[in-house]
């Protein structure tokens, strides 16, 4: 595998990790969100991940990751009994985001860790390369 493949996979898993980051801000951004332009509250969401193929030959044939598809969750709306407020409905319920702010941080941070550790993949790639040209130039 030469570093011009290893680079090409560490960079598809820090761009499918960079849209992860945006879902979750925008999930924690939006977590008291009552109404939105498609009405009702606002949907979490969520990155699904699949497989890549490179058209790398060997056993790393599918070695980058891609963003297969961005879900809407379909879990119920958080509930409270807040009769004041403007999306109430005639019951006094207002119907809130199914974002759980706590569970949207450690996805954040895993996201964050995985975004750091394909940056390590760079920096080693790249120590190669490095210590590769140092060897032909002394020779």
């Amino acid at each position: 595998m030469s570093i011009h493949q290893i680079l090409d996979i560490a960079s598809t898993g820090m761009a499918a990790q960079r849209l992860r980051v945006q879902l979750i801000s925008s999930n924690i951004a939006n977590s008291e969100t009552t109404r939105t332009k498609e009405g009702g509250p606002y949907r979490r969401r969520d990155a699904v991940f699949q497989a890549q193929d490179m058209g790398f030959s060997g056993a790393l044939a599918s070695a980058g990751v891609r963003i297969a598809s961005i879900q809407t969750s379909q879990e119920p709306f958080l509930t409270r009994y807040e009769p004041g407020h403007p999306d109430a409905n005639a019951d006094g319920v207002v119907s809130y985001p199914n974002v759980n702010p706590v569970e949207e941080m450690v996805n954040l941070t895993e996201a964050s860790r995985s975004y750091e550790a394909n940056i390590a993949v760079v920096r080693s790639a790249k120590a190669m390369a490095t210590s590769a040209l140092e060897i032909l130039r002394v020779q």
